[in-house]
């Protein structure tokens, strides 16, 4: 087994559950970890027999692109499509940090994290 992460990807979108959240939008950070066999690709040098981090990347952009109220559905739905498109991956995890929350005091950022293993229901 082995790991894929792809760490601090920038994002600017519209979360949040106050009107002003989705229509201003804010700077988010997403970090994605992938456990697969990596085994077959340390050998064969070959990028069909590994997980592609361009591939996780583009996922993270275009979820993120789209608005929702809370951070647990938007890591939610990234690890769907992860799952969904890339068969290898056993495990990820994926956490989504908003930049500066709009909550009183001084945050430097929120984050949820959410770890599912393939085939884990949540009801």
């Amino acid at each position: 087994m082995g790991k894929v992460q792809l760490e601090n990807i920038k994002a600017y979108a519209h979360h949040g559950c106050l009107p002003q959240e989705t229509n201003i939008g804010s700077d988010y950070l997403v970090n994605v970890s992938v456990d697969t066999n990596l085994l077959k690709a340390s050998v064969t040098d070959e990028l069909k027999d590994t997980v592609d981090y361009v591939h996780i990347n583009r996922i993270v952009k275009q979820e993120m692109a789209k608005p929702s109220k809370l951070l647990e559905h938007v890591a939610k739905r990234i690890i769907d499509r992860i799952f969904i498109e890339l068969p290898t991956v056993d495990t990820a995890m994926v956490s989504v940090s908003k930049i500066n929350p709009p909550i009183n005091g001084d945050v430097e950022k929120v984050t949820v994290s959410l770890n599912l293993q393939r085939g884990q229901l949540v009801n």
